[in-house]
């Protein structure tokens, strides 16, 4: 798509430096787009007086913030790459995301100094405190160097099957076509505004919408974590025309006393991570809320369908079209043809694949190209998509992807289990859950809730199957593999 693209900052400073970029909640502080430049700027020189070159990994430890957003760009200016990390995470599991990938310094915000000193001490990195103000008086004009279109600017970490993780590279190219992809999808403008509650250590919380409303010139309201509450004030005070959640969240906010204060007519929703089910839908839609459904993954940028509000009650289920610059196929089926097959992707904004991993990434495209999603899709007559299925064990729960081997691995170091098998099972709240199904060892008594209490010590809390079930033995392939499905097929049965 591009060869070299201008430095965000900079160039956004330029055309409209006085507007307002970032809305700091919590501070109620604004940042103009001169001032989000300056500071980065700032940034950018402090990384290279630390010692950090081009292509050295700086860890960031932070709940959203300005800051984020700061970082970001200024790893855009000095060719740093950046790891954001999922502060939900123990030190433990932190250690071994980047035991691969170890960082020459961690960024952090006072609620995680702790955390980034032990994991700034397992790597010999260098710990670095968040200092926005201080960054912005310090920084001057000009900057250490853009990256290139298509170099790693950012890595978000995420696994595969095995549970290992991966680090999914993000580029400059990536962020304009799901800019692209995105915001002809919901009309984005620079009248826009936007707010932003979903965790940064995901694509979701960094580009929908966040980033491709400051690449086109509006304003978000960065909340540190989501609350009900705050969201909903916000609405009700007509500061957000747009926003995007995960089916948690819409959930939290149809619970909520004051969801009828709101004038949805207002406002435009996208909604992902797992699909937002019917009656969900049906109760925006009677507030006059078209809660508009996509399909993304951390490898895509993450845009890619997104329903039209045209159709948004009467294909129920659909994630929508590919969108402007991805193209889609169903591996199998002859294009445009209705049909079921494993979604495929071409396009600028998908990743050139996995950082430092090449069986990872030829693992992931095939010979000509084309990302294999493992998620079945179903095509109809007039090229609408439904996900249908996932090829892989992945399940989601509240937006979270997890991984059932991780778990399992986990499980694995018990004294008292022989052997545990982890799957995804429906969830009123959280869209999906973890059920684990162990057996003990001989001789061996295990307590669901004390197993629990025990994963949350090693797991982040997402993770920790919700359900456990005490086992003689598991269903088995004539090889001696667990048929999960089974598992799947009898969980409601007793």
């Amino acid at each position: 798509m591009f060869d070299h693209v201008p430095d965000m900052a900079a160039k956004r400073a330029e055309l409209s430096g006085e507007a307002i970029a970032f809305h700091d909640h919590e501070a109620a502080q604004d940042w103009s787009f001169d001032a989000i430049n300056r500071a980065a700027n700032g940034l950018a020189e402090a990384l290279v007086a630390q010692g950090l070159a081009r292509g050295d990994r700086l860890g960031i430890l932070c709940h959203n913030s300005v800051g984020f957003f700061i970082a970001l760009f200024a790893c855009q200016k000095s060719g740093v790459l950046l790891c954001p990390l999922n502060w939900r995470q123990p030190a433990t599991e932190l250690i071994a995301t980047l035991e691969r990938f170890p960082p020459v310094a961690i960024l952090h915000d006072d609620s995680f100094s702790r955390t980034a000193a032990e994991v700034s001490g397992a790597f010999g990195a260098t710990p670095l405190p968040m200092s926005p103000e201080d960054w912005r008086d310090a920084g001057h004009s000009g900057s250490a160097g853009a990256i290139a279109a298509n170099d790693p600017w950012y890595l978000l970490f995420t696994s595969g099957t095995t549970g290992l993780p991966k680090a999914v590279i993000q580029t400059a190219t990536m962020a304009w076509a799901n800019a692209v992809n995105i915001g002809q999808a919901i009309h984005l403008t620079g009248a826009d505004r936007s707010v932003n509650f979903l965790p940064l250590f995901h694509t979701a919380g960094i580009n929908l919408y966040t980033l491709p409303v400051f690449l086109n010139g509006g304003c978000s309201t960065i909340l540190s974590k989501f609350d009900a509450d705050t969201l909903l004030e916000l609405l009700r005070a007509g500061a957000v025309t747009q926003f995007f959640g995960v089916p948690a969240i819409y959930q939290a906010l149809s619970l909520h006393d004051d969801v009828d204060r709101v004038d949805w007519t207002e406002i435009r929703c996208g909604c992902g991570g797992a699909p937002l089910p019917e009656p969900l839908i049906r109760f925006f839609a009677k507030r006059g809320a078209k809660v508009l459904n996509g399909f993304g993954m951390t490898e895509t940028g993450p845009t890619v369908f997104l329903m039209d509000p045209d159709h948004a009650e009467d294909r129920i289920g659909s994630v929508g079209r590919p969108q402007m610059l991805t193209e889609c196929r169903l591996d199998g089926l002859e294009p445009g043809t209705p049909g079921e097959g494993e979604i495929q992707l071409r396009g600028p904004n998908i990743t050139p694949g996995y950082y430092q991993n090449p069986d990872a990434t030829a693992a992931t495209f095939t010979a000509d190209g084309w990302l294999k999603t493992g998620d079945v899709g179903r095509r109809d007559a007039e090229g609408f998509v439904f996900v249908i299925d996932r090829i892989k064990d992945m399940y989601i729960s509240g937006g979270e992807n997890v991984y059932p081997a991780e778990v399992e691995r986990c499980l694995h170091g018990h004294p008292d289990i022989l052997e545990a098998a982890v799957i995804g099972v429906p969830d009123a709240k959280w869209g999906e859950v973890g059920a684990a199904f162990v057996i003990p060892r001989p001789g061996a008594q295990l307590d669901p809730d004390a197993l629990r209490r025990w994963g949350r010590e090693r797991l982040a809390a997402y993770k920790v199957p919700a359900h456990v079930r005490i086992c003689d033995d598991f269903p088995r392939t004539a090889a001696g593999k667990v048929r999960k499905p089974e598992l799947r097929k009898g969980f409601g049965d007793d």
